[in-house]
């Protein structure tokens, strides 16, 4: 499968979208060679703004934006930006259902290097706990430039986190996407695997695996954690009776919850896999924290066979 970075993906998306919509801003806090805004910024130097380091006053401003009808997109890490600003994005933005924006980059353990204070696995519950917010963690490259083209179509704020490294790419370039919708990536007759982000390559290989041990896994990609499309979850969860959520993302609040809280009165078993009340730390290299964490395929498939076993 070929394999891209979503970084770069998404400041060409967005480049390619500014030059045909002057609406559209990119507001950065010192971060724009990482975030990629850098490319808005060479090109469209007029719809660029330089915030510095200053998460909670970029909020501010790209609020003031919305309101002269301009569709500023933010752009920092998401640890950062779901963090220090949470209360610009509550009060400035959220409680008037401002057209803001909200992108966070190197979300999860993907700024491996940089450690606790620069890995989020908390900005799933934390955004999606605000109302009017929309949250949206794509699956790869190509579904987070749909993303990005549907985020400027929908009015209203929205917070989209992506991984800073290279991913599988597991849509293709044209595919459509629709904010709310879940996709069906493998069917499956055993089990029902709802992941997000990194996860759904890694549950995709997984199924494949079981396959060859008669073990039916259906795997589907819920970008949209926000709005959650509660009838398809339940229906699909229904279909086979047990269920397994995966996400790079504390299991407190996460896709989890959120999918948990939808079948709660439902007949339907479910078991989380994710990280635990746990912050992340240093590494040299991603997959040997994903393994310290639980993240891997083999977690995974031990996951699903312990349910299934149940």
């Amino acid at each position: 499968m070929p394999i891209h970075n979503p970084r770069e993906e998404y400041g060409k998306v967005l480049l390619e979208l500014a030059r045909g919509n002057s609406k559209i801003f990119a507001l950065d806090a010192d971060l724009c060679k990482s975030t990629m805004t850098c490319m808005i910024e060479e090109e469209l130097p007029d719809q660029y703004i330089e915030m510095g380091i200053a998460e909670q006053n970029m909020l501010s401003v790209a609020a003031g934006l919305s309101l002269t009808g301009k569709i500023p997109f933010v752009n920092s890490f998401a640890v950062f930006l779901t963090g220090r600003a949470f209360d610009q994005i509550r009060q400035a933005i959220c409680l008037s259902s401002l057209n803001v924006k909200i992108i966070g980059s190197s979300a999860g353990f993907s700024d491996f290097g940089d450690g606790s204070t620069h890995q989020t696995v908390e900005d799933i519950s934390i955004m999606r706990s605000i109302p009017n917010m929309a949250v949206i963690a794509p699956c790869d490259a190509f579904q987070l430039r749909a993303t990005v083209k549907a985020m400027v179509d929908h009015e209203g704020p929205v917070y989209m986190r992506y991984s800073r490294n290279n991913m599988v790419s597991l849509t293709l370039e044209n595919d459509n996407f629709e904010i709310g919708k879940v996709y069906t990536m493998r069917e499956g007759n055993d089990i029902t695997v709802f992941a997000i982000g990194i996860m759904v390559e890694k549950a995709l290989n997984v199924a494949k695996k079981l396959k060859n041990q008669g073990i039916s896994v259906r795997v589907v990609n819920v970008p949209t954690i926000k709005p959650l499309n509660r009838d398809a979850i339940i229906e699909l969860s229904k279909d086979t009776g047990k269920v397994l959520t995966t996400e790079e993302h504390s299991i407190i609040g996460g896709l989890g919850s959120s999918i948990a809280e939808v079948l709660r009165n439902e007949r339907v078993y479910i078991e989380f896999h994710g990280v635990n009340d746990e912050y992340g730390q240093s590494s040299n290299e991603l997959q040997p924290l994903l393994k310290h964490y639980g993240l891997t395929e083999d977690m995974l498939e031990t996951k699903i066979v312990e349910i299934l076993n149940k």
